[in-house]
């Protein structure tokens, strides 16, 4: 759940000179896209107890500034809205679930973090996140390493990988388990059954 917190739309940005130092403010605030807004996601998980790894496709959306939906369409339909203090998860066949945020407070910081991401607001996504940054401004990958105690149990980092103003992938290293990657816009448009790591990381140092 934590990777869907970071998602981010195709835009178009002037390219720099390959040779310049990359700026991770620049790269942040390339990729704001104010609300109301919506990208296609495949997200990507592997399992020693899965022959293959699970593809799951949707869609990210953005109502309003203070509102984030992922709707999953395949293989099974849910929705998930996080907005008013609560989160609420409705699967096709079950029981609607709502959770206060204040109880889970790692679904609070996927709504701020997501909402800074796209407001352009980098001081309060340098705040909640280390941020450091390789590649050029044409093929940059961003790391984000938690700040909260809370979330560092979870998670190691959050890659974000893409081309000029968009954000391609994002890759959540959790502290167990595998590295979980969603493939976003035209990325997601593009998946295939191919390497999914290569995809994710596509152009990077180019």
């Amino acid at each position: 759940m934590l990777a869907w917190a970071m998602l981010a739309c195709a835009v178009a940005m002037p390219c720099a000179a390959a040779a310049e130092e990359l700026d991770p403010t620049a790269v942040l605030r390339a990729l704001a896209r104010p609300a109301p807004s919506a990208t296609a996601f495949v997200e990507v998980r592997g399992s020693a107890l899965l022959k293959q790894p699970l593809h799951i496709s949707g869609e990210y959306r953005r109502p309003d500034r203070d509102t984030l939906v992922r709707e999953v369409k395949s293989p099974y339909r849910e929705t998930t809205t996080i907005s008013g203090g609560q989160a609420v998860i409705a699967r096709e066949g079950k029981p609607v679930q709502r959770y206060a945020l204040d109880r889970v407070p790692e679904l609070a910081g996927v709504q701020s973090s997501f909402g800074a991401l796209l407001e352009g607001d980098t001081q309060a996504l340098e705040r909640q996140y280390e941020i450091s940054a390789q590649g050029t401004p044409r093929h940059w990958q961003l790391q984000l390493l938690p700040r909260d105690a809370a979330l560092r149990k979870r998670v190691r980092a959050l890659n974000l990988y893409g081309d000029g103003a968009e954000l391609r992938c994002v890759a959540t290293q959790p502290t167990r388990g595998d590295v979980q990657r969603t493939l976003l816009g035209a990325a997601a448009a593009q998946a295939g059954s191919g390497d999914v790591a290569a995809q994710c990381e596509q152009g990077l140092g180019r």
